[in-house]
Parts: structure tokens; C-alpha cells; sequence
């Protein structure tokens, strides 16, 4: 029995898949298989993907995220580094984590995206300011514990996994 929403869909996880790593990729895939959930991927380029739910969209901007929040319903599950389309998912009742695992919150959203205008009027003006880390192979195992603690919320069982 796959898990529901609470509109009675089955919940599925749905990977922004232009910048996702293809550990993180290979790690919802084994789950959803565990959990028997479908795992959508949207691309704006095809990544020869194997799966019989790869949307591959045009290049225009935000299209694959327009698509992505036009799949979503509340109980999804959501894998994205971009701050604003994990907003806009929040806001829909879908759970939202990034591929080193952290799980975004409605707490925490609104101080991303600020932090993140910020660094871009500083870049505009001419400074510099860092690049995401180089990852690590604790990522994936942080990721994968992460998305198997979600999956088990969706099932109902509860579990003290903390929010960024």
C-alpha cells in the first residue's frame, strides 16, 4: 500500500532534477521502491533518466519549477536547493528538503530568502561571497536518513527529526 495524501492521492516525491546529485537521485529511487512511492523528476534537459515519470521540459525560465509546483499536492515530498520553489511548496503542504538532507520549514524559509538577496546586492555591487561546499559522502547518508524519516511521517510514524 502506497501512502496517501490527505486529499486521498498517492503521495510521490518529486526531485528538481536539473542540479541534483545522481547519488541523491539513486537514493529516492530505492526508497520509493522500500516505500512502493512513485519518484518524479523534472528537467529542463533530458539526464537519461530511467523512469516512466521524467518530465523533461523547455529552458525557459522556471518552467521546470512552474511544472514541478503543478504536480505537487500537500503529503508530496520535494527535493530542491532552489529557496524560492521550496516557498512556494511549503506553502502547498509539501515537504521540502535539499540533497545534503536538510528539511525546510516555514520557520526557516523567510530567512534563507533573505540572506539570499542580500548576497546578491552584495554581488552586485562587486563583492564576493562563497560557493556551496564541495559535497561529502556523509551528504548522501544524511540525505537518504533524512527522506526515509519523511516517508515515514507520511505513514504516520512519528520521529524527532529536526528542521532547518
Amino acid at each position: 500500500m502506497s501512502p496517501t495524501s490527505e486529499e486521498g492521492r498517492s503521495a510521490k516525491i518529486l526531485v528538481d532534477a536539473d542540479a541534483c546529485p545522481r547519488s541523491v537521485l539513486q537514493i529516492c529511487l530505492r526508497l520509493a521502491k522500500i516505500y512502493s512511492i512513485q519518484v518524479w523528476t523534472i528537467a529542463s534537459f533530458n539526464h537519461k533518466i530511467e523512469s516512466d515519470f521524467h518530465v523533461v521540459v523547455g529552458n525557459a525560465s522556471q518552467e521546470a519549477d512552474i511544472r514541478l509546483m503543478n504536480l505537487a499536492h500537500a503529503g508530496d515530498v520535494a527535493v530542491t536547493q532552489d529557496w524560492g520553489l521550496a516557498a512556494m511548496l511549503l506553502g502547498k503542504g509539501v515537504r521540502c528538503l535539499n540533497p545534503t538532507g536538510r528539511e525546510f520549514s516555514n520557520d526557516t524559509i523567510e530567512f534563507l530568502l533573505e540572506e539570499r538577496e542580500t548576497k546578491a546586492k552584495f554581488r552586485r555591487g562587486g563583492g564576493r561571497t562563497k560557493g556551496p561546499q564541495k559535497r561529502k559522502l556523509e551528504d548522501d547518508q544524511f540525505f537518504e536518513d533524512s527522506l526515509r524519516r519523511i516517508l515515514q511521517d507520511i505513514y504516520g510514524i512519528k520521529s524527532g527529526h529536526e528542521k532547518i
